[in-house]
């Protein structure tokens, strides 16, 4: 039995008991002849394989998301040709579900929930239509002349949890055309792109990155308005593409864009709305006020955009707009430069993301998402080595202070499992989830700890969302890596790897001192066989960093797969006494660390981190 990650495209005909009934025999030569003459040569030239045929269905795999999609749409432009002439109540439709998830090989069949939940969605596409993961959507998007329809979440059959699901379209789908500029309205959906920053400083980014994401929580709540979630947006952030393309790409009604500068006291904010099928402007405003105001002018821009819509707000959704976690903008501007430094990653960046929520706290000190964002940012130092707080307290509070705090959760999850209580860890995992799927934090903290916990799998799915809702972080992907390796993936680790690797070397471009970056990086090349240049990155991290405890393991970790055994273990041997004792649950668990485990002093090391989680989890006990 093999495991291995795929896009499964399943397909079912259309109203086939009808056809039978009407005529079996021109029905069942009609599928034969589009399956050898459309089918088959399709597939083959999509790098794709046909699993099995099912007399109304077709199950095919395929290597990639991007091969799957685009032969659908090839697919079912075929078979819209082939209906042409073909009495409506004759012809032959099919309907097409496409996920990527974990399957298993068997012979030449494969089951799994990859496979249920492609056939599950096929249910849910119109006839002639294709209709995909969340998972897929991630791996398409802007890879190609694709048109989405984000079509909410949906509650599947046997599927535990609701899923996100999109329909598919690129070309002729159901054998009729429409003018490809003219972009299809769907009811009241909105796409806010990222607002663009004109401060004339690079570094006031992160403010104007805030304020979109407000405005897309704000509008979000808003049960009559659809709106694109933010790595769908930020997907075309420095692009340079009309409005109306946009639009059609992202098959929404209206897109808002703008503009901040924030310079002293002073915000600046420019906003448009657009209507994508007239391109033309509903509302646009300019606002000049105090940096004090910066709440009141969020209101007032999404109460703006409301009254242009002409969209009726209940009251608790009223509420739920004004409604913040602070009220102080000094201590909103500091957690979100706090978010910034968080996100570029490395024990340097986490204390400045720290002191900035610090001094937010000390403004506000029932701001729950700076306490929040501190958790995760002790939870990361401690595994650092860099403090002994492991960020409980702060998450508590967080909980505290907003239990529905998705962020609060999922740094709650993190700290139970480094303190290797992975059943409680879950718990709050599964929670942060429940209350936000469309977060960074949640799938990158959930994916995380099903990997410790030796959860591949379910690691797999959710460190591939998170390397789609923040495209410039490393980390997932490059445990993905591991992920996909413990399970004997060997193809699909390098390709994660190589994903990682390409991130890596933008971020080591931006921030040449960031030790992090270089020590992901060199673990990466030293997968990837490139030991001369990992070697080099190996020097370069630690000459800038030398005593991030995190950095030093990754670095380990690459001069084992150099071959570089007793350096490999000078680091172990300097960086895990340093790091929290459940650890030691993980070491042996690490295939990086595989050429080094018959070492003498490997093993002595092993052993006495043992005696010490043992130690540890007695003293518990008493």
């Amino acid at each position: 039995m093999e495991r291995r990650l795929a896009a499964v495209l399943f397909a079912d005909v259309v109203g086939y008991s009808r056809l039978m009934e009407a005529s079996e025999a021109a029905t069942f030569a009609a599928l034969r002849t589009r399956q050898s003459e459309i089918l088959e040569p399709l597939v083959a030239a999509h790098n794709g394989r046909v699993v099995k045929l099912m007399g109304d269905g077709i199950l095919l795999e395929f290597p990639s998301a991007v091969s799957a999609v685009e032969c659908a749409l090839g697919l079912q432009g075929a078979m819209a040709t082939a209906n042409n002439n073909v009495a409506p109540e004759k012809q032959v439709l099919y309907r097409m579900g496409i996920n990527i998830g974990d399957v298993i090989a068997q012979g030449d069949d494969i089951y799994g929930e990859g496979v249920n939940i492609a056939a599950r969605l096929e249910h849910e596409a119109d006839p002639g239509g294709i209709v995909i993961s969340e998972m897929v959507f991630g791996q398409v998007h802007g890879k190609g002349n694709f048109q989405f329809e984000d079509l909410g979440e949906r509650s599947l059959k046997n599927i535990t949890r609701p899923l996100r699901i999109y329909s598919v379209s690129g070309g002729r789908s159901s054998g009729t055309s429409r003018n490809e500029n003219q972009p299809k309205k769907v009811g009241l959906s909105i796409a806010v792109l990222p607002f663009a920053n004109i401060s004339g400083d690079p570094e006031q980014e992160y403010f104007s990155d805030g304020i979109t994401d407000d405005i897309i929580t704000d509008l979000s709540r808003i049960s009559a308005l659809k709106v694109l979630s933010r790595s769908t947006a930020y997907s075309f952030k420095g692009r340079k593409i009309k409005v109306n393309r946009i639009a059609q790409e992202l098959q929404v009604a209206y897109v808002l864009e703008g503009s901040v500068r924030k310079s002293g006291g002073r915000v600046r904010l420019s906003a448009q709305l657009i209507d994508a099928m007239k391109d033309t402007h509903v509302w646009a405003e300019r606002y000049d006020r105090n940096f004090s105001d910066v709440f009141a002018l969020q209101d007032e821009l999404s109460s703006a955009i409301v009254a242009a819509l002409k969209v009726r707000l209940l009251p608790e959704e009223r509420e739920a707009i004004v409604t913040r976690s602070t009220h102080d903008t000094e201590a909103y501007r500091l957690y979100l430069m706090g978010r910034r430094y968080f996100e570029i990653r490395g024990a340097r960046n986490y204390e400045i993301a720290l002191r900035a929520c610090k001094k937010a706290i000390g403004l506000d000190p029932n701001y729950a998402r700076a306490w929040a964002l501190s958790a995760l940012c002790l939870c990361y130092l401690n595994f650092c080595g860099r403090t002994s707080d492991s960020g409980f307290e702060a998450a508590k509070r967080a909980l505290e202070l907003d239990p529905t705090s998705a962020e609060a959760h999922a740094a709650m999850g993190r700290i139970l499992a480094e303190r290797g209580k992975f059943e409680e860890a879950l718990v709050s995992h599964r929670e942060s989830l429940r209350l936000d799927s469309h977060s960074f934090d949640v799938h990158q903290n959930f994916g995380t700890t099903c990997s410790e916990c030796g959860m591949n799998v379910e690691a797999i799915e959710h460190l591939e969302l998170a390397s789609g809702l923040l495209d410039t972080d490393y980390t997932a992907l490059n445990l993905m890596a591991l992920a996909l390796k413990s399970l004997g993936r060997h193809e699909e680790s390098t390709t994660a790897t190589y994903r990682a690797l390409e991130r890596i070397e933008k971020a080591v471009a931006a921030r040449p001192d960031n030790a992090n970056s270089l020590a992901h990086g060199a673990l990466a090349l030293a997968r990837l066989g490139e030991r001369e240049r990992a070697g080099e990155w190996i020097e370069r991290a630690l000459i800038i960093d030398p005593d991030d405890a995190t950095d030093q393991y990754n670095l380990a970790c690459a001069l084992a797969q150099i071959g570089e055994i007793d350096k490999s273990i000078d680091l172990l041997e300097a960086c895990v006494p340093r790091m929290p004792q459940e650890f030691a649950l993980w070491i042996p668990k690490d295939l990086d660390l595989a050429p080094v485990r018959d070492h003498p002093r490997y093993v002595v090391l092993s052993e006495a981190c043992q005696a010490k989680l043992q130690q540890g989890a007695m003293g518990h006990a008493v």
